[in-house]
């Protein structure tokens, strides 16, 4: 009976982790990594994205994106919306040409589907740049697309059905025939660079070649109408909207104006311009034309700045009557294209916005302004327009802290337009998120980013830079919108991607924020660690410095590192909003590796791989220092800007350890050396005993790590806890502290009354020091109380958020090393119970988190557990006290070593890593609460802006309860099989197209591990040699889960 009793209680916690726990990879935040081509659709108001991983996008409203994933790994490098509504072609770099349309999905929302493909194929025989598609024009009638080739050739395919019409194709000897011969004779026509049609008569269509010759051709009678001679390189074709000129741009930096009348079958220009001449100037990749009402036309084109002086420039160039400006990009223009506000009938263009594509931005320029000042972008934010070199997520905002950084954050934007943002097709069915949620980025230049991460979109909120409290080169005035239009040529510089850093000292690399008492505390890559207080005012204040000694003058160590930051003595003027008011910097300046604030008691702790120390930050003083460097780590002493032989030396380490380890079994007992014979009969029986010992079928043997290993003083983690660390009578505040040597120090904190807070000081007593025996690095400290439940942040019992904590049983203190879990009761320090994780699967713990599960089925039932990420990229659940894993799931690929340090997780089950430098990935464990995209793009109706979508919302929201249907898509790994269905919706996800080609997983993993980032590396690095070889077979699920 008691087996069946068991076998029915397993049935039931089956059922309830399936209600509490599910894993879905949901949205990417960020802006997509590589992109290659861009479209615009006027009709329904949106846009498409491309990238070279073969993914692309459509945008329109916030929280509208639709994704589409082509099968073949290869790049987009062309996307035309077609007349039809919800329709749309891209041509790859594999020079297929792919037909997707938008579709409704069985619960409603919008999704891509690729319809059909096509191979332009050539004569049997032919070279493949014969066939190679440069140009695609779809015909406004919706039945044909033209294709423009490298060989000169025009094809002709129906649309949908996408067959060649080989009647229809223009060949270059068709063309030829009313060219003049003396044009002939000088040149060949190259490819074709331009197919635009006439936008008065739908049965002409104009062809531009390479070599500069243009010809206008009538569908009607398959012959040349006009030709117009140009001996200059083309580069781009375009139309005025009456149909009486047309415009080419060229390789000199000029462009042409061509009369189109049939009066003159072979015109003259009638101007020819080099708008930044007479110096020699490039190319002038694209142009348009665009006339308005009070018939002063704006030009706009790519390039063509002077080449020997600003030829490294990336703009584009506006030009109205009078006014010009150069648009000054910090990265390669892809393409651009302008939103009209005209009617379609009307013979007058009325631009409102322009909107470039660059290689790491998407900027938005308002031409109705007369200043053209940049729209704000409500989403595709560049998240690395400085490095990002750390993350910190904290759930549930209050209202009143989150107004405040959004009043600061205004201030800061007061130089954009206020014009709305001119995409806005479709609509989202979400309602609004039920919480308040913030992402801070701390990045390589010493800002501090905020960003509401409630929804789909992550929107940038408030910026804080820390560059203004040191004396550096770095200048911590934001010039990026200052124009300098005075000079020739008129340049202004858009956009806030700045890759440089001009003192990587600066780099953030820990934040803390208290969301009860508004403090922040960040710590930097030079040993600096800043107190913060939020205020609604500007203010100029003395920021007080005090050094921190914690080598506490050891003369046998010295730092060869960078040197520390020197503060400013003067007072400093600070904007509205966070403001440092206490600065502790570390002796030796090394990279801050660890991090904790307790608002409650005014204090603030900090670890480096020296040791670690205490500090309040109310009478400005240090509590408690100490030094955990052992004699072997001297690899810690020389900084992260000159480990190159420290690694070599690490390396040299460990391979001598393995032959070691290899050779300690079999060597050869000394004749006559009695304790050689007995060490080696132990080792025999040893190993005899071993093998008949009945061991857990899924545990092996872990080799204890010796106390000599680099690195064993560096400080992983930092906590403050109320508890019983001296006796089980009394409990108090204590500072827990845990090092890469697998050691814990616990310190006793006292502190004085309210009263008398600032006249007595606060003092510390280490009470205990644990040694794990396996010696592995403690990645997480937390302590549970009577009940089991672990001891609620500071302040939140206060602010009655969560229960107050009972403190009249015995507590129990959890340590997280990198192989186990391990519970210990206190005061009395000993063994409760423990979870080998390394001994049952072979991982290792990278990064912890405590999170709150609630079931999607019964209203008020949750619990809280563990999230914890391996090495391997799997994500686990341990429950708290009994750690026993509940659920785990495939989440990062294993060789992703930059994306699992990257990773972050949230109160709520959530989590974010980086799969490439400008992009977040977001995945949810939780089995209710997950964000994702709800949208729908009306194609029936054939309008998609806002104006003519105000409907009801409809069932959903951006965090909602996640239907049987997406139950099915991620199921747990424990035997559970997929559809073919669930297989392809999993598959549509950014990663996977990024991690599917290896050359851009190469590119974006040294990206991700480039100078720029040595300094966080330090706090990640030395984990890698514990990692597991990353080769292997994988099974066709994990190889479908890892994207490959």
């Amino acid at each position: 009976m008691k087996r069946f009793r068991r076998h029915g209680h397993e049935l039931n916690r089956e059922r309830i982790k399936q209600d509490l726990f599910q894993f879905n990879k949901t949205v990417e935040h960020g802006f997509p990594h590589q992109p290659s081509a861009l479209a615009y659709c006027s009709s329904l108001q949106l846009m498409a994205i491309g990238s070279r991983s073969g993914a692309f996008k459509i945008y329109g409203a916030p929280e509208v994106e639709i994704m589409g994933l082509h099968e073949e790994n290869a790049a987009v490098t062309q996307i035309h919306f077609l007349p039809e509504p919800g329709q749309l072609v891209t041509l790859l770099d594999d020079n297929s040409l792919h037909l997707w349309k938008v579709r409704k999905s069985p619960d409603g929302l919008s999704v891509l589907k690729e319809e059909s493909h096509f191979d332009l194929r050539g004569q049997p025989g032919a070279p493949p740049s014969v066939t190679t598609i440069t140009v695609v024009l779809p015909h406004s009638s919706g039945d044909v697309l033209f294709l423009g080739t490298e060989g000169g050739c025009v094809f002709v395919v129906e649309h949908p059905s996408l067959r060649e019409q080989e009647e229809r194709t223009i060949t270059q000897e068709a063309v030829l025939q009313k060219v003049p011969d003396d044009y002939q004779s000088k040149r060949s026509l190259g490819s074709v660079e331009a197919l635009e049609e006439n936008p008065r008569n739908p049965h002409q269509i104009l062809i531009g070649y390479s070599r500069g010759l243009i010809i206008l051709w009538d569908l009607q009678i398959s012959e040349a109408t006009h030709q117009f001679l140009g001996d200059l390189q083309l580069e781009s074709v375009t139309w005025q909207r009456d149909g009486r000129q047309i415009i080419s741009s060229h390789s000199d930096g000029s462009y042409c104006q061509w009369p189109v009348s049939n009066n003159d079958r072979s015109p003259q220009p009638l101007e020819n311009k080099v708008p930044y001449g007479p110096f020699p100037c490039k190319a002038i990749p694209k142009i348009l034309w665009l006339t308005t009402k009070q018939r002063t036309p704006f030009i706009i084109f790519k390039g063509g700045m002077p080449r020997a002086s600003y030829g490294d420039r990336h703009c584009i160039s506006v030009l109205h009557g009078s006014k010009q400006i150069a648009f000054d990009f910090t990265s390669r223009v892809i393409d651009f294209f302008v939103v009209d506000e005209g009617e379609s009938k009307s013979d007058s263009d009325e631009p409102s916005a322009l909107l470039v594509l660059a290689e790491e931005e998407l900027v938005a320029i308002d031409l109705k302004t007369p200043s053209w000042p940049v729209i704000q972008s409500p989403y595709l934010i560049p998240l690395h327009c400085s490095a990002i070199t750390c993350s910190h997520h904290v759930s549930n905002i209050p209202v009143k802290l989150w107004e405040r950084i959004i009043a600061a954050g205004n201030k800061q934007t007061s130089h954009y337009s206020t014009k709305p943002w001119p995409i806005d097709g479709g609509y989202s069915t979400a309602s609004e998120p039920p919480q308040r949620d913030l992402l801070l980025t701390g990045h390589e230049d010493g800002t501090v980013r905020f960003w509401d991460a409630s929804g789909v979109c992550l929107k940038p909120l408030y910026k804080l830079g820390t560059v203004g409290v040191f004396v550096t080169d770095a200048d911590h005035n934001d010039n990026l919108n200052q124009s300098g239009e005075d000079e020739w040529p008129p340049l202004r510089k858009v956009g806030s991607f700045d890759p440089y850093s001009d003192d990587p000292r600066l780099g953030i690399q820990k934040i803390h924020l208290c969301k009860y008492s508004s403090h922040l505390t960040v710590a930097g890559t030079a040993g600096q660690v800043l107190v913060l207080e939020l205020n609604d005012e500007a203010a100029d204040q003395e920021v007080a410095c005090t050094l921190v000694d914690i080598l506490q003058d050891q003369d046998t160590f010295k730092w060869k590192g960078h040197e520390r930051l020197n503060p400013r003595e003067e007072p400093v003027h600070f904007p509205a909003g966070f403001q440092p008011f206490v600065l502790v910097q570390c002796q030796p300046p090394a990279v801050v590796t660890s991090l904790a604030l307790h608002s409650e008691w005014k204090l603030v702790t900090f670890g480096t791989s020296h040791g670690f120390g205490l500090y309040d930050y109310q009478q400005k003083r240090t509590v408690v220092v100490r030094c955990t460097l052992h004699p072997s780590d001297q690899l810690a002493l020389e900084g992260p800007l000159s480990r190159v032989k420290s690694i070599k030396k690490s390396l040299r380490h460990s391979f001598r350890r393995i032959r070691g380890t290899r050779a300690s079994g079999r060597k050869r007992a000394i004749p006559g050396n009695n304790a050689a014979k007995v060490q080696e009969a132990n080792a025999r029986m040893d190993r005899e005993a071993l093998n008949e010992m009945e061991l857990a079928p899924v545990q092996r043997r872990i080799e204890a790590r010796s106390a000599e290993d680099s690195f064993t003083g560096f400080v992983r983690s930092l906590y403050f806890a109320d508890s019983f660390v001296r006796d089980g009578s009394y409990h108090g505040p204590s500072l827990w502290a845990g090092t890469n040597g697998g050691t814990i120090f616990a310190y006793a904190i006292t502190i004085p009354s309210v009263e008398r807070r600032m006249e007595e000081p606060v003092t510390a007593t280490q009470v205990k020091e644990i040694q794990l025996m396996h010696r592995a690095p403690v990645v997480g400290i937390f302590i549970l109380d009577g009940r089991g439940i672990l001891l609620p942040e500071p302040l939140e019992a206060a602010h009655d958020l969560s229960k107050s904590p009972d403190m009249h049983g015995n507590h129990m203190l959890l340590v997280i090393s990198e192989e186990q879990f391990k519970i210990f009761t206190l005061p009395k320090v000993s063994t409760k119970n423990k979870l080998k994780l390394t001994a049952i699967d072979g991982s290792r713990v990278r990064k912890v988190s405590v999170a709150s599960f609630s079931s999607n089925r019964v209203e008020d039932y949750s619990e809280n557990g563990l999230l914890v990420l391996t090495n391997l990229g799997d994500i686990q659940v341990i429950s708290v006290p009994t750690l026993r894993s509940q659920v785990r799931y495939e989440c990062i690929r294993k060789e992703d070593v930059s994306g699992i340090a990257s990773c972050v997780f949230t109160k709520s089950g959530q989590g974010f890593y980086l799969i490439s430098p400008s992009e977040f990935e977001r995945f949810s464990v939780s089995s209710k609460w997950v964000v994702e995209p709800r949208c729908i793009i009306d194609i029936d109706e054939g309008v998609g802006t806002r104006a003519s979508q105000q409907k009801a919302v409809q069932d959903g929201a951006v965090v909602k309860a996640n239907s049987q249907e997406s139950e099915d898509s991620h199921q747990m790994l424990s035997g559970m099989t997929k559809s073919e269905d669930d297989v392809r919706k999993t598959a549509e996800i950014m990663e996977h197209a990024l991690l599917n080609d290896e050359r851009v997983l190469l590119e974006i993993q040294s990206t991700l591990e480039s100078d720029s980032a040595l300094t966080d590396r330090l706090s990640f690095g030395h984990l890698d040699r514990n990692s597991k070889n990353s080769t292997g077979i994988q099974t066709p699920k994990q190889r479908m889960i890892n994207g490959d």
